[in-house]
């Protein structure tokens, strides 16, 4: 059994390493009942109708266009060999500091990535990096984020109220937002505790983050989302990326847990560790 087990959180943290582009094949998201056995419910509509108004709802997966070479999305907002972030000196420390598993540097029994060594929440906007989709869904007073992974949501307040000037420190952060125009869904989020990662190769942030997301849908099918990031204790200057997502009007999201013992590294039979006190802490 336990091999068993080891062998099933592997595969789930394999899943973190394949490009976005290939997701799908790998089980992320589910065909709804009665569209399991049917070959086109894990395809995306080839042709689109307009974009609906002041309307996000439905089940979004990551997709790089065709032929567009952003393989980097996978694990960080840019390429970090051309256009890596600009870093303030601290910003440059905690870099340092990171040992992450994503280019082979270090291993999963070495690394010291939050989410990985301790189950943390992903936070804002790493969790975007989640091989797995995720769904909006509207309320009178706010839109609900649900992501697959580990049951995370978010909730991002649209009754109008401004943002916090000293909010509780979460995960997640403190969310508004407001559209402009008709298809573009803009959010505000502060209040992040430093417990995360921007991105998967150990970018580090403060308490003075401040994300700002533009969710524009293209069309009934396609979603981009503009991400920007600022943050004067860590980044010298905004970090800025666009992401691309296709609607999956025939899934449902499942469950990924990253509960108990999920990544417990002394459960690992394929890893080193002998003493409990060297697991990466």
């Amino acid at each position: 059994m336990r091999r068993a087990f080891a062998n099933s959180v592997l595969l789930a943290l394999a899943l973190l390493a394949i490009p976005c582009v290939s997701y799908a094949q790998y089980g992320a998201g589910k065909a709804l009942p009665g569209n399991r056995n049917k070959p086109e419910a894990a395809k995306p509509s080839t042709s689109s109708a307009p974009a609906p108004v002041h309307d996000l709802s439905g089940v979004w997966m990551m997709r790089n266009p065709p032929g567009s070479n952003r393989g980097y999305t996978n694990y960080t907002y840019t390429d970090p060999k051309t256009d890596p972030p600009a870093l303030t000196p601290w910003g440059q420390e905690k870099f340092k500091e990171a040992k992450d598993s994503n280019g082979g540097a270090y291993t999963l029994d070495q690394t010291n990535d939050p989410v990985l060594t301790k189950c943390y929440p992903p936070g804002t906007p790493r969790v975007y990096f989640h091989p797995y989709p995720f769904e909006f869904v509207p309320a009178p007073k706010f839109m609900l984020m649900v992501f697959e992974y580990d049951h995370t949501m978010r909730r991002i307040y649209t009754d109008g109220r401004p943002l916090p000037e000293d909010p509780d420190p979460s995960w997640m952060g403190y969310s508004v937002g407001h559209w402009e125009g008709n298809t573009t869904f803009v959010v505000e989020a502060v209040g992040f505790n430093e417990k995360t990662w921007l991105d998967r190769l150990g970018h580090a942030h403060s308490d003075q983050l401040h994300v700002t997301e533009r969710f524009r849908r293209v069309d009934r099918d396609h979603l981009e989302l503009d991400i920007t990031m600022t943050d004067p204790k860590a980044l010298a200057k905004p970090w800025t990326t666009t992401f691309y997502y296709q609607n999956r009007p025939d899934w449902e999201l499942g469950e990924i847990s990253c509960s108990g013992d999920y990544l417990d590294f002394n459960n690992f039979e394929s890893f080193s560790f002998k003493k409990k006190e060297e697991a990466p802490k």
